[in-house]
């Protein structure tokens, strides 16, 4: 959890509190790194990371969808900012339809 927390630092993104869900708590089997943190102006933020070796396509996203959906049920709250970092080759496609649902994508 260290090296997501100071990569966000260096991207200027600063946590109140900070912890990992685990997807099997949202029913999902997918191989992903759920956090929510709370930022500095109270807001709630997501943050997926995502390492594979196969390229990330535009059919995932929607599963990316999937989980914050899930994630705002069960923290009970909505979250306002959206962050997803990708270790992995990443369709522009992917990446056009994650940014217009307001994500910020951060590709390794």
């Amino acid at each position: 959890m260290k090296k997501i927390i100071d990569y966000l630092q260096e991207k200027n993104i600063i946590f109140k509190t900070f912890k990992e869900i685990s997807p099997k708590e949202l029913g999902s089997r997918k191989k992903i790194k759920l956090y929510v943190g709370v930022d500095l102006k109270g807001y709630y933020a997501v943050v997926m990371q995502i390492e594979k070796k196969s390229r990330v396509l535009r059919k995932e996203v929607g599963d990316f969808f999937l989980l914050h959906e899930k994630l705002e049920k069960y923290i009970d709250s909505a979250i306002k900012k959206k962050y997803i970092t990708i270790d992995a080759p990443l369709c522009s496609h992917a990446k056009k339809k994650l940014e217009a649902h307001g994500w910020k994508v951060y590709v390794k």
